[in-house]
């Protein structure tokens, strides 16, 4: 009677052990054998076994990672966590041969198909690339090095490379199958050795010297959720943020960082808000980039906007990837239903990566980055394409308090922790709340906005340091791209092909 449980059990247990590390980053020692047990659960399954058997762990799996998410729609969670676990579910049709007969390419194409999988999440249906599985080690430096030749997807390559591993020599000690037991730790030693020796020496050059810097303040103003909008809050909002921008100033940034959509009003509608920022830049003689909703007509952007010390608007970015449901509405010609049932106003999208540029009189050499508004730090090739036009380090700015204080905030830096590896380069983030502060191009957390006992979110503070314009040619993932996944995708076929040609 329990013997039926019992795989139930096992997927059960490694959903919980692969959603340990994405509520506390501390804990990412699980993902390096999460998988372990529902490996062993998908052994001689059936295809609806497997299906079903890795739909469950998905589903406990994205549960565990994405609840905060009724903080927002409670149905929408739901059928996000649904839709996202056929993706554990697909992978476990496409790796069942393995499982069900010990094979010896197991060991790359289980996690081939795996980053395959993560890489077609974050494109199709406008795509969701949150909680890699390679984001798990966004602590451990050493491991996360190799992202810029191979991307977040070769972490959590190599991730599963060692799950599997780890069932292989599992069954091969209790087969007593010696000579393939060898050959599987010397594998499993040799590539590990490889990853971290990579990593100890990227660690241990990453020496700056004879670069310039700039120094950059960010402003976390911590806007209630409720407040953002109300129309007898803009006062409240403008004295916050202009308090703690005159504070900040102290420290002569070159550049102040204010959070997506800071501003209480649209630019295009309320003169008297941005005349009140407009006069702040001028006052504290200083450039100011600030998110800010911007109408033109009929239409509306969700964009970073650079002010110079003369309060002059001098550079403009208008959000590139929207959030569907959050910022529009998709089908809605198709589905024009839709629109009551979600009644948000549509946001277009932005037309082009613009490449800002601080103004220094004091320097003829300017300091260019990229902004990425919200989630757009969740996508590799955002960032990718803007230091490929120039842009020498990165700006995140956001607003995470829609998710209360859940776990979300530190999900969403271990994005913007593998952007700045990939590429090489500094990212600054300035959240209205969630995590504000700097990341270093090795993926180290630098500092952030904290208060006096230690904490990072739903606080008002302010963070500057000086970040380090360094002359270095693009890294391997910035100039080109996703070819591991491209790699994958070929080892992923072989191995579909060679199963069909060994079928018992």
């Amino acid at each position: 009677m329990l013997r039926p449980i019992v795989p139930v059990f096992l997927c059960l247990l490694s959903g919980v052990l692969l959603a340990l590390p994405f509520n506390n980053g501390k804990l990412w020692i699980f993902a390096w054998f999460a998988f372990v047990p529902a490996f062993f659960a998908l052994n001689n399954k059936s295809l609806k076994g497997a299906f079903f058997l890795f739909f469950i762990t998905g589903i406990i799996f994205w549960w565990g990672v994405i609840y905060w998410l009724v903080h927002v729609t409670l149905a929408g969670t739901i059928a996000l966590v649904f839709y996202l676990s056929l993706y554990f579910a697909i992978f476990g049709l496409i790796i069942r041969p393995c499982t069900k007969n010990s094979t010896p390419y197991a060991l790359i194409f289980i996690p081939s198909v795996w980053a395959l999988l993560e890489f077609l999440r974050g494109h199709l249906l406008t795509g969701f690339p949150w909680a890699l599985l390679g984001y798990s080690q966004y602590l451990n430096l050493t491991v996360i090095q190799i992202a810029d030749i191979t991307g977040a997807f070769g972490i959590s390559f190599l991730l599963i490379f060692v799950n599997v591993a780890i069932v292989e020599i599992i069954c091969l000690i209790k087969n007593k199958a010696w000579p393939r037991l060898k050959i599987t730790i010397l594998l499993l030693i040799g590539f590990l050795s490889l990853i971290l020796y990579y990593g100890y020496f990227r660690l241990s050059s990453n020496v700056v010297s004879g670069a310039r810097h700039v120094r950059i303040s960010l402003i976390q103003g911590n806007i209630p959720q409720e407040l953002k909008w109300a129309v007898n809050a803009k006062d409240f909002i403008l004295e916050q943020y202009s308090h703690l921008t005159k504070e900040a100033v102290k420290e002569n940034p070159e550049l102040v960082i204010w959070p997506e959509a800071a501003s209480p009003a649209l630019l295009g509608e309320d003169e008297a808000v941005f005349t009140r920022i407009f006069a702040l830049a001028k006052e504290i003689k200083t450039p100011l980039l600030l998110g800010a909703v911007v109408r033109e007509g009929e239409d509306y952007f969700n964009s970073a906007l650079l002010l110079n010390a003369q309060s002059e608007i001098i550079d403009r970015y208008d959000k590139l990837h929207l959030v569907p449901f959050g910022e529009y509405i998709p089908l809605k010609k198709v589905f024009p239903f839709l629109e009551t049932v979600v009644p948000i106003g549509d946001i277009l999208p932005g037309r082009e990566y613009a490449v800002m540029k601080i103004p220094n009189p004091k320097s003829q050499i300017p300091s260019k980055f990229g902004v990425l508004i919200c989630f757009e730090d969740l996508f590799p090739g955002l960032s990718r394409n803007f230091i490929k036009r120039g842009a020498q380090f990165l700006v995140n700015i956001t607003n995470d308090a829609w998710y209360k204080r859940t776990p979300a905030s530190y999900q969403h830096l271990q994005a913007s922790v593998l952007r700045a590896v990939e590429n090489r380069v500094y990212l600054a983030r300035a959240a209205n709340t969630g995590i504000s502060g700097f990341i270093s191009p090795l993926g180290e957390i630098l500092s952030t906005v904290r208060d006096s006992r230690g904490g990072e979110i739903f606080i008002p503070g302010y963070d500057t340091r000086d970040i380090f314009i360094e002359k270095r040619p693009l890294s391997f993932y910035t100039r080109y791209g996703d070819i591991f996944v491209t790699l994958c995708f070929l080892l992923a076929v072989y191995g579909i092909i060679f199963s069909f040609k060994h079928k018992p």
